[in-house]
Parts: structure tokens; sequence; C-alpha cells
């Protein structure tokens, strides 16, 4: 302010005195500078007159003139690693290196023409396959099992279980009366423990073995081509992987690929063999341990971790934890690169699971002790046009899952031998910094901290007692940390994942056309899913779209799809049974994620929308403000089902952005509120009042009055109305299975129930309805939707559980313990099932 009347002033000085200090007019008197003020006013207003008839001008030349196309942006290459969390771990590669295309892997013998003599003589001329395998870089790989054994963790846990062994014998002998000798029994229990702790890590250990990764290498080249049509890979992504070994040498890389057969782990340690990249060591759960097949893997690089840590419910394995926490942290301090699966399981769905962070933490232990003074964090994703494992619908009906044998290893060999997969295709994201990546997180809880409130509760991941979920070992002031970069490895594998024709295929026959539909009409609309994917996710498949959907009928087969001449087109459709509804939601859900936040916003904007205004084909609005606090209510009914958001990303600001892209393509508009002369005055009266704080009794009444709150409004164009209920069918069948399983509960009313006695009554209820034709999603009838509801309920706490004798008790809390109660919670839900307005029409555009 003091800048501004000093320059006045010397405005007014300069305009009243004339050089040499001689009189013009008069001093610079308040009168006069009043004066200059006014004159002042009218020169600015003048100056705004004449630009805005220069704006209407070019206005004008704008319309008359032809529209000028801009010229589309970059493609960002897909596996970046975040920019906010990690801008320290870019890779700066050749650009020509990621223009390249990519390359099927079981053709490509690099190492083939690499030896001295590269003519026609030379014998890798005549075996390439045989070259590539015995040429590939050999590492050393210490054996770190003894070292695990005189670790101080695990000495300690040792004589830890034996003095809690010596206080049990000691209680049992005294309930029997008989004598008992604390020392002598001290030493009859610390040597069990040390014998047992023994067993456990040559149960667990690695053995990794360059002769057999080759002769390995060499079984994938012959064999794989038997059934898969290729393994596909990006030239660019390898070389990232070298030039983050290179940036760091002897930094482990941490590999965390998404989990969909058994044969993710092969692939990926076959292709970091042959690009000489060192194999990891693969945490593997121990039902995996069968003959042959066990061992052989123990020497591509598997440990084996027991399903269930604790044999007894409610008391900790110490001994058992501590030696797999000091082995993968004295692997990690060897040098030997790891890799584990972020989810846990292989998913059952086809979509990301939730994470489970167990060996996580392990390893983010390890860098917070300075174990290692880093790792490199590498996502990968690994997708296949038809899953090698077979389908899970046995175990979406709730069934349990067939233990694995020698036997059924061999006849799974010889079915996958004889069928035909497809391609498969694996990308590795840009490695990233774990060191930047924890910086980065605290930086953001410093920034957040004050703003948390003492009674805001943020979600918390059930522990687990399972080996491969939750070996428990992590400090509590570390789980949130951990709990973060599981979240964030997820979000980035399920961003990258390659989009599949399979894919492609199923999630419109799901979404658009269950009923059914020609193969033009099908083939329109994959090439618009096609170009509004075009730079946003990487695309598993080329060609013309009708071939393409001939190519993916013919892969999955009669049993899932249709394809019949009528009236002289062909004609697809979907069979509509549970388990070929299940099986094609398998490959559907892979593009989920990416539309989850449109359909959100999508069913959310019809809830609001009163039923009369369903059928109207004109443009109706609705609060901006009360859309996203209902998008923001259905986000948090999905929070286990997807990671919407990584955590350095606001969801709010990812639904202002999911409205933006909406509104580029049509489907709604966001009209800015235009506002009067008279209301702009009130609003910088009202902020100066604010700002002043000086509101008198006089000006309360104006104060109130004015209009300082944009009430932003979102028009949907009911012309688009087709899109609108193609983009609600992507939940839909949440909803239903999320309202079926809540008005189970009534089942719960008054007494207790066993978990698996209610899922297994919940799994009969809605397939009843699907046979009644009473809910249209096959794919509702799912064990995994109904576990996650039960995970929401408790998170709400409608419902409570109760460990008892090794089962779980599943009870009502006394809030909900009612008929009103069970209303409540249904009437939550039942705004997010908005697709019982729409009715399924075989002809939809």
């Amino acid at each position: 302010m003091v800048d501004v009347i000093s320059m006045r002033l010397q405005e007014a000085y300069a305009f009243g005195w004339g050089d040499g200090g001689q009189r013009v007019e008069e001093r610079p008197t308040f009168d006069f500078l009043r004066r200059f003020g006014e004159q002042q006013r009218r020169k600015r207003a003048q100056e705004v007159e004449t630009d805005k008839r220069t704006r209407e001008t070019s206005l004008y030349e704008i319309k008359e003139s032809a529209m000028q196309v801009p010229t589309p942006p970059h493609r960002v290459p897909q596996g970046l690693a975040c920019r906010y969390c990690v801008p320290g771990s870019e890779i700066q590669l050749d650009p020509h290196e990621r223009r390249r295309d990519v390359i099927d892997v079981l053709r490509t013998t690099q190492h083939a023409n690499q030896g001295p003599n590269q003519s026609y003589l030379d014998w890798a001329t005549w075996f390439p396959i045989l070259a590539q395998c015995l040429r590939v870089k050999k590492y050393v790989f210490p054996e770190v099992s003894p070292k695990v054994l005189e670790d101080e963790r695990v000495r300690s846990a040792i004589d830890q279980a034996a003095v809690q062994s010596v206080r049990e014998e000691r209680q049992a002998a005294e309930a029997q009366g008989r004598p008992f000798n604390d020392t002598e029994t001290y030493t009859e229990m610390l040597e069990r423990h040390n014998k047992r702790a023994k067993k456990v890590m040559l149960d667990m250990r690695s053995k990794l073995s360059n002769v057999l990764l080759q002769i390995t290498s060499w079984l994938v080249y012959k064999i794989l081509p038997c059934f898969l049509t290729g393994a596909v890979a990006h030239p660019a992504q390898i070389e990232m992987l070298k030039a983050a070994s290179s940036r760091s040498p002897g930094t482990p890389l941490i590999f965390l690929p998404l989990h969909r057969s058994h044969l993710d782990y092969v692939l990926v340690t076959f292709m970091l063999l042959n690009n000489d990249l060192k194999v990891p060591v693969i945490a593997a759960g121990n039902n995996l341990r069968i003959p042959f097949f066990g061992e052989a893997l123990r020497g591509l690089g598997a440990f084996y971790i027991k399903r269930k840590i604790d044999p007894i419910t409610g008391k900790k394995d110490i001994v058992y934890r501590a030696i797999l926490h000091s082995y993968l942290q004295h692997c990690l301090t060897a040098g030997h690169n790891a890799e584990f699966f972020i989810e846990g399981g292989r998913t059952r769905t086809g979509k990301p699971c939730i994470p489970k962070s167990g060996i996580l933490s392990v390893v983010v232990e390890a860098f917070m002790e300075k174990a290692v003074p880093d790792v490199l964090l590498v996502p990968v994703s690994v997708n296949y046009e038809r899953l090698v494992d077979g389908n899970f619908v046995a175990e979406h009906l709730g069934q349990r899952k067939p233990p694995e044998t020698f036997t059924s290893a061999i006849s799974a060999i010889w079915k996958a031998v004889k069928s035909n997969y497809g391609l498969m295709r694996i990308d590795f994201n840009e490695p990233f910094s774990l060191r930047e990546l924890v910086e980065a997180f605290k930086r953001t809880q410093e920034r957040e901290l004050p703003r948390t409130e003492p009674g805001d509760r943020l979600l918390q991941q059930t522990k687990s007692s399972t080996s491969l979920y939750g070996t428990d070992i992590v400090q509590e002031d570390h789980r949130g940390l951990v709990d973060s970069i599981a979240r964030h490895v997820v979000y980035d594998c399920a961003s990258a994942t390659s989009v599949m024709s399979t894919n492609a295929v199923t999630f419109l026959l799901l979404t658009q056309f269950r009923r059914g539909v020609t193969i033009s009409v099908l083939a329109r609309a994959l090439d618009r899913l096609r170009d509004n994917l075009h730079g946003l996710k990487d695309m598993g498949f080329t060609g013309d779209s009708e071939a393409i959907i001939e190519y993916v009928v013919t892969l999955l087969g009669k049993q899932l799809i249709t394809l019949d001449k009528i009236n002289g087109e062909m004609f697809i459709k979907p069979i509509n049974t549970v388990p070929a509804m299940l099986e094609l939601a398998y490959y559907a859900n892979t593009l989920m994620p990416f539309y989850a936040l449109e359909s959100v916003v999508t069913a959310a904007i019809y809830a609001l929308l009163p039923d009369k205004e369903m059928g109207l084909e004109e443009k109706v609005t609705v609060l901006e403000e009360e859309l996203l606090e209902l998008c923001h209510r259905f986000c948090d009914i999905l929070r286990y089902e997807f990671i919407l958001n990584k955590p350095c990303q606001d969801l709010h600001s990812l639904l202002h952005e999911t409205l933006q892209k909406m509104q580029d393509r049509d489907l709604i508009s966001i009209p800015k509120k235009i506002h009067t002369e008279a209301e702009l005055d009130a609003k910088r009266m009202h902020r100066r009042l604010l700002l002043n704080n000086d509101i008198d009794s006089d000006e309360e009444e104006f104060v109130q009055c004015a209009p300082f709150r944009d009430d932003n409004v979102v028009v949907i164009n009911m012309s688009q109305r087709h899109h609108h209920i193609n983009s609600i069918a992507i939940l839909a069948p949440i909803a239903r299975t999320y309202l079926t399983v809540v008005d189970y509960l009534h089942r719960l009313l008054g007494n207790a129930q066993l978990e698996i006695e209610f899922i297994k009554g919940a799994i009969a209820e809605i397939r009843q309805k699907f046979d009644n034709q009473e809910c249209e999603f096959g794919e509702s009838v799912s064990v995994e939707m109904i576990k996650n509801c039960l995970k929401l309920l408790e998170k709400w706490s409608v419902v409570q559980v109760e460990c008892a004798g090794g089962v779980r008790l599943l009870s009502l809390t006394h809030h909900y313990n009612s008929s009103a109660g069970i209303e409540e919670v249904y009437h939550r839900i039942q705004a997010f099932n908005c697709i019982h307005h729409f009715s399924f029409d075989s002809d939809r555009p």
C-alpha cells in the first residue's frame, strides 16, 4: 500500500511541476490529488472499453474463421515412475529406444550371434536357442542360510520361544502335581527350538543355480510356443532396468508383479535371464513344494513360506517370523534381487486385489534399520489373452481350491500343451527408489498432520496371520507407510497393464451388449473403445476390429461366446450362465479400474435425478457440490474393490478431473456461473467485512443474503443416455451383490452365525435371484465380492467378527441389530444401484 501511494505522489508531482522546480499549475494538495485520481480512473475506463472492443472483434474473427484442430500432445509412455513422489528416479533413455516396437521374447535370441565366428560355420547359427541359453551372463548367488541361523534376531527369538515353552511346561506340571526342573527343561526346549530353526531354514531357502536356469530357459523356448502365440515385452522397459542397475550398482531390485498365473514367475525370471539381468529370489507359498517341481522352482530362486505362519490362532510363531525376516534381510544385503507378489495370491476376479504388505514390510524395515542403503522397487504387470491356469469359477461359488500335487501339475502341463492360450504381455515399470519414496511420504505426512482431527480414523488394513500377507514384524510407526507404498505399487501396476483383445471384447459384451449384438455393431464399438484408450492405455493387439472379434470368439470358445448367422449377418452373444459370466468377467475386469471413477460419477448423477426425469430427452441439472459428496460416499463403498487413487493423489481432485473428461466427451457440461455486477459488489463487500472482522448489526442481514458461495451445476445431456447406461453397468454387478448381502443380514438378527455358513447362504441367495431373473448379472455370484462387502460392513461397524476355537463368528452390532438398522444400511447402498432404472437392449449403439 505504501508503494502504491508513493508511486501516485510521484506521478502527481511530475504532473504539477515542471523541470527545474518551476511550478506549472499548483502544488499537490488534497483537492488536487482527488482530481488527479478521477482523471486516472477515466483513463483506465477508456482503456477497458478499448480492450473490450478489441476482444469482441477478435472473437468475431475467430468465429468466422476455420477452426484449427490442435496437434495432439505426445503420448507419455506407460509405466513411468510417479513424478510427484520420486522425481529423482527418472531414467533418461534415447527417444529411439522408447519408439521401438514390442518384441516376442520366445523368438528372440540376441546372444546367438555374439560368438567369435558369426558365419554359417558357427554352431550358434544352426542352434540359436542353445547358444542363447549357454551365453547368458552368469552371476554368483551367495548362500545366506548359515548367517541367518547365527543372526542375533533369530537367536533371541529361539531363546524367547524356549522360555515361553518352559513357562507352559511349568504350568502343566503344577496342574498335574508333578515335580519340575527349570534348568533341565530350558536346556531341552532350547535344543528343540534350535533343531526346528534349522529345519525351517532348510525348508525355506532358495538354491539358485546357473545350470538349472539355463536348462529351464531352453525348455521355455521349446515348450511355451506350443500353447502361446507369443510372450511380448517392450525393449525400452528392459533398457530402463539395465540403466537403473548401472546407475545404482549393488542396489537390489525388488520386482512386484500383479499375480495372474503360476507362469508369471517363470516368465519374469526367463525375461531377466535372457537380458543379462540378475534373476531374483522369489517368495512362493509352500503349497508349491511338490515333488520334483518344488525343487526345480527352488533352483530357479523360489524360497518357500508357509501360507499360515501361526499354527495356533492367537499365538505367534516368533521363531518362524524371525527366520523369515532375517533371511530376506540377508538376501538383500548379499546383493540378491527379490520378487514377491504384492497381492498375496493370484487374482480370482481379474482386477487388482487390495495389497497384502507383509513381505514389503520386511524390505521397508531393512531400509529403516539401514541394513541396506536403498532398494529399487519395480512394479510389474502381466496379462494374458487367455488364462493358462484355467478359471476360478469353482472358488467363486464357494468351493475350496484343490491342493497342488505332482499329478495335478503334470495334468495341467499336458492340457496346456494341447491348447491355445493366445498372447501374453509383460510390462516392467520404471524402477524407483525406496529411499526417495519414503522421504516423499514423510513430507506429505508432515504437511497433512496438522489438518488431521483427533477423532479422524484412517483406513487400516486388517492384519493377517498368513505368511505372504502379513509377517507382522514391522513397527506400528511404519505400518501406514508400508500400506501406502503397497497401494501405490498396485495402482501403478494396474495403470500400466496392457489391454489384450479378450479384455476389450468381453468388456464391451458385458457392459453394452449382454443380450447379443451383430458383429458389425460390436466392431464399431471396439473402434470407439480403442480410440478412447489411445494414448492412455497400451493396446496388446492391432488390426481390423471384426477380425479381432472373430479371433477372440475362437480363442475363448463356444462355452463362453456364441457366434451365429442370423438374417445374413453374424450375431455374437455371451453365454448367459453363472460359470460363463464369471469367466468372461475375469477378462473384462482388467478395464474396470480405468473406468471406475466415471462409473461412480454417472451413478451419482442418476441417483440425484428424480425418477420422473429418467426418460426425458433434454438436459437436466444437479448441483456439483451434492454430486461430489455422493461420489465420495460411493467411493467409500468400493474401498475394498478398487484402489481409486494413489496415496499422493487427492480423490476430490480426481473426481473433478473425471467430470472434466466427461465434459470433453459431451456427456455432461459444467457451465461457469456468470455473476452480475451487483453480485460481484456484494461478494467484494462480504469479503471485506470478513477480512476486517467489522460486521455490525446493521450489515448482518446483508451479509447473510450476499451470494458469496458459487452453487455450480452439472448439466446432464440426456441424449447421451445410452453412454450413461453403459457406464453405470460397469459397477452394477458389485452393487447387486452388496445389496443382496445386506438384505441377507436379516439372518443375523438376534443371533451369531459362522462366517463361512453366512457366505454360503449369501451365494445361494444371489444365485437364486439370477435363476429367477431378479438379477441379470451372473458375475454377481462371487465369494470374493461377498467377502469384500463383509469387510466394508465391519468397517462401518454394522457387523462384528469374533474368533472362537479357530472359527470366525459373525454377528450384528447393537445399533444395527434390528430390521430398521438393516434397512438403514440397505438404503445407503441402494443409491449406488442405479441400474434398476434401465433395461439392457440388444440394439443399443
